[in-house]
């Protein structure tokens, strides 16, 4: 069970010039479906794992934690990742995580098997 921050390469010569950076986040496995999650500050879709896919999340807007654990329900052993604007994680199959926003977030899920392809897509764990 892991998260971990992908981090981008950039083009420079679309900064230096004027236009603005283009930034590219590469995938260690291909993505088969994108979603737009939307969060509200103090609501949360609370712990749960995927066991059929990876997820990454690129985060486009607001700021936000992404709380993990090592076992559901155990609050000690609880890791945090916090996000912003250009954040991408990759959300490693059975890895306990929710996400709590302090803003309004939009964040763009990206997930290695299609969500309705997977049985259960995913599983929540009660707090």
């Amino acid at each position: 069970m892991s998260v971990k921050i992908i981090k981008p390469t950039c083009n420079l010569e679309t900064v230096k010039d004027g236009r603005g950076g283009i930034f590219t986040w590469i995938p260690d496995k291909p993505i088969l479906e994108f979603n737009m999650l939307y969060f509200r500050p103090g609501k949360t879709r609370g712990f749960h794992f995927h066991p059929h896919f990876e997820e990454y999340l690129l985060v486009v807007d607001g700021n936000g934690t992404l709380i993990t654990r090592k076992k559901p329900d155990n609050k000690e052993s609880e890791e945090f990742i916090h996000l912003s604007k250009g954040t991408c994680t990759k959300t490693e199959k059975d890895t306990y995580h929710t996400i709590y926003a302090i803003t309004e977030m939009t964040i763009v899920a990206m997930l290695t098997k299609r969500w309705d392809h997977s049985s259960p897509p995913i599983i929540k764990v009660e707090e």
